[in-house]
């Protein structure tokens, strides 16, 4: 587990005028549809028993996690919004249906912030609960599959080219929901980690905590900024009240592109809030529903 993680966040000194913190899955790499698809998927049936309803409950898990507003959203808090969704479908309910009641997690995820394997390793130890002990499992096997297939998955065209753009002027941070392991190894494969000052993962606490704690009141708030292709990447940067750069859904190449080119030299030269950034924000929330097409 990683000592103090919220500390070693709020010991990160400025180096540079500018702050610009980075989601990593789906973001930078073209991950999250392997993830989601061959890792996270497939355990969620088969750790959860939905064998019975196998074709809404991999439909509902895409929905929940590549295809709406929860996308990029943390595994155990897309885990209990996929088991809400399927309680509700009718399909689901025509096939009698007996559900595990996920109580146990949810009071865990309401009041835990550091959503990781380490803190829900301790919390198993400490209530000894079978559905929490489940979770863990099928948490940790999706870990491992992922570690066994995910790999030779290159950043995006104009990642790196937008890197070396970045590092002379700005401060730079991984700021995702994945755990850390599998960010090291991912940016260590391609020979980018040397770019960012620190990968944090979900054992660092959330994508708001990390800009809260690593660059809020550190770097004036027009000088900060949030690239990610999820709208928890949105919330995080503006719950901090700093700016959103979004890596379109289904246009990433194109997303980086327009970055490299063009938003890299207004956030820079002070242009970018404002219309400009509301205008890419508009069409970033098209591309994500918040209801699924069964309701």
């Amino acid at each position: 587990m990683i000592n103090n993680p919220h500390q070693q966040l709020i010991d990160l000194k400025p180096t540079k005028e500018f702050f610009i913190g980075i989601d990593s899955d789906g973001c930078v790499f073209d991950t999250m549809e392997i993830k989601q698809k061959e890792a996270f998927c497939p355990m969620f049936i088969k750790h959860f028993n939905m064998q019975r309803i196998s074709k809404y409950a991999r439909e509902t898990w895409e929905f929940v996690n590549l295809y709406s507003k929860t996308r990029g959203v943390n595994r155990f808090k897309a885990l209990l919004r996929a088991f809400e969704l399927l309680q509700e479908r009718p399909e689901v309910i025509a096939r009698e249906m007996n559900f595990i009641d996920m109580t146990s997690v949810k009071e865990w995820v309401n009041k835990e912030t550091k959503l990781g394997n380490p803190t829900l390793q301790n919390y198993a130890l400490e209530k000894n609960d079978a559905v929490i002990n489940k979770t863990l499992e099928w948490s940790i096997e999706v870990n491992k599959i992922i570690s066994e297939i995910v790999f030779d998955i290159p950043p995006f065209p104009f990642v790196k080219d937008s890197l070396n753009k970045m590092k002379d002027n700005a401060d730079l941070m991984v700021v995702s929901q994945t755990p850390v392991e599998a960010l090291i190894r991912e940016w260590e494969e391609h020979n980018i980690q040397n770019y960012v000052s620190i990968i944090a993962g979900q054992e660092y606490g959330t994508k708001s905590e990390h800009i809260r704690y690593a660059a809020k009141g550190k770097y004036e708030d027009n000088k900060i900024l949030m690239i990610g292709d999820a709208p928890g990447d949105y919330s995080a940067a503006k719950s901090n009240g700093v700016l959103f750069y979004p890596i379109n859904p289904g246009h990433e190449d194109a997303s980086w592109k327009r970055f490299y080119e063009e938003s890299l030299d207004k956030f820079f030269n002070g242009t970018y809030a404002g219309d400009y950034e509301n205008l890419l924000i508009k069409k970033f929330e098209s591309y994500l529903p918040e209801n699924p097409s069964w309701k």
